[in-house]
């Protein structure tokens, strides 16, 4: 059985969980205390030195970042193999995503650190940031339905949440239509399940 250690407001968290029930997969949460920084315990530190969440347990493999346990599901447990192809130009756009999903988008994700729990950062400069990285995003959205192939990937999962979140970090989608039309089509994914903040399609 997977172990999940998961915090219910962390977009990074929600991917996995995400994922996992698009894909069916049983696992087991273990509730972590974020906000009061249970992540950087000693039990914690001892499964991820980098002190983040989530953490992520299966038959012997422990993972401590988001992007691979998304690599790590898809290659496990979608026996249709359509999450993560195996063919190298797929691969490569995904891992294009799977890398802004942990780089320039982290910055939405910082500026609703510190909207929602006052974390001591520059916001105006993450926000501009992020909108840099949504004009971006935008336009690649512009004449196609998802991020890397003709179809959701994990590169798509990785991108969605900090996305789709953005409103709490004070940054507004409106001006990107083609973002909000894709988070539209991500909410339509069979399996799709909402957190707080990302309710499910109207």
């Amino acid at each position: 059985m997977i172990t999940l250690y998961d915090f219910e407001l962390s977009g990074s968290c929600y991917k996995i969980r995400l994922l996992m029930n698009i894909l069916n997969v049983q696992y087991k949460k273990v509730n972590v205390d974020f906000v009061n920084k249970e992540h950087r315990t000693e039990k914690y530190t001892k499964l991820n030195p980098f002190a983040s969440i989530p953490i992520f347990e299966d038959d012997g493999v422990l993972l401590r970042d988001s992007a691979a346990m998304l690599v790590y599901l898809a290659k496990k447990y979608d026996k249709k193999n359509t999450w993560y192809p195996d063919d190298a130009a797929s691969v490569a756009h995904i891992q294009e995503w799977l890398a802004t999903g942990g780089g320039e988008i982290m910055n939405s994700a910082a500026a609703r650190l510190v909207k929602i729990l006052n974390y001591q950062l520059d916001l105006e400069s993450l926000q501009t940031k992020a909108k840099a990285t949504f004009k971006i995003m935008d336009a690649h959205l512009a004449n196609r339905q998802f991020l890397a192939l003709d179809h959701p990937t994990v590169a798509d999962i990785a991108c969605f949440p900090y996305t789709a979140l953005a409103g709490e970090g004070g940054i507004d989608l409106a001006p990107y239509p083609n973002i909000l039309k894709w988070i539209g089509r991500m909410k339509r994914v069979p399996g799709f399940i909402p957190m707080p903040g990302i309710p499910a399609a109207a």
